[in-house]
């Protein structure tokens, strides 16, 4: 993997730039926010590891710029000191994947970015199409298939597993999914529910693994658990 570390303590990002180092990865090193913005413009990765706390731009507005203004989907992961839920929330909201709380074991961190990379491969578009497990959408034809069938989806639940699809490394957020079909006017959050409900029924129904997960008061995500 190629890694980029965005990480303030520098002892600490010794530690992981040699372990990485040691098991064959490539390692790019930032100290803050602003420096790492212009190494994710120039070069690509496939994983970020990201500190909260950095001098002149923190990890929560690194990865929106990241997310919005890159428009870079490179799978982000948290490493901080910062526990509680509400930072949680913030840091998937902003669009981290992943969010490991410090201290931590490198093998354990070895661990999540070996399976967010993973992920990331999976999802890729392959030949014009988004591949999710088993579930296939082709951007040529406009089909959706699992498992070779055909399924079939009502304009704004389709548009929302397309966005699910496209960002299957990662949760995508309540807020991000209002603001991708209803704009600034979302409707009530009932609205919502009915077609992830609606988008469930046709998608997991006749199957054992189930791809769409709720991550309870975050949002969603779609992904194969046999990956």
């Amino acid at each position: 993997m190629k890694i980029l570390l965005v990480e303030d303590n520098n002892d600490l990002a010794l530690n992981i730039t040699e372990y990485f180092e040691s098991k064959n990865h490539i390692v790019d090193y930032s100290a803050d926010g602003l420096t790492a913005i212009n190494l994710v413009s120039n070069d690509e990765y496939d994983i970020i590891i990201l500190d909260i706390m950095l001098p002149g731009m923190d990890g929560f507005t690194f990865c929106k710029k990241l997310r919005v203004d890159l428009e870079d989907e490179t799978p982000v992961i948290m490493l901080t000191a910062r526990d509680t839920e509400q930072d949680k929330l913030t840091g998937f909201s902003s669009g981290t994947d992943d969010y490991l709380v410090k201290p931590f074991s490198l093998p354990e961190l070895e661990a999540r970015l070996s399976a967010l990379n993973r992920r990331n491969r999976n999802s890729l578009i392959k030949d014009k199409k988004l591949v999710v497990g088993d579930l296939v959408y082709d951007q040529s034809t406009l089909e959706i298939r699992r498992d070779n069938k055909t399924l079939i989806f009502k304009p704004v639940p389709r548009k929302i597993l397309i966005l699910l699809m496209r960002n299957s490394h990662r949760v995508v957020t309540r807020h991000e999914i209002e603001q991708e079909v209803w704009n600034d006017d979302p409707p009530d959050s009932e609205v919502l529910r009915a077609h992830i409900y609606a988008i469930r029924r046709e998608l997991d129904k006749d199957y054992s693994v189930k791809l769409l997960h709720t991550i309870h008061g975050v949002g969603y995500r779609l992904a194969n658990t046999t990956d």
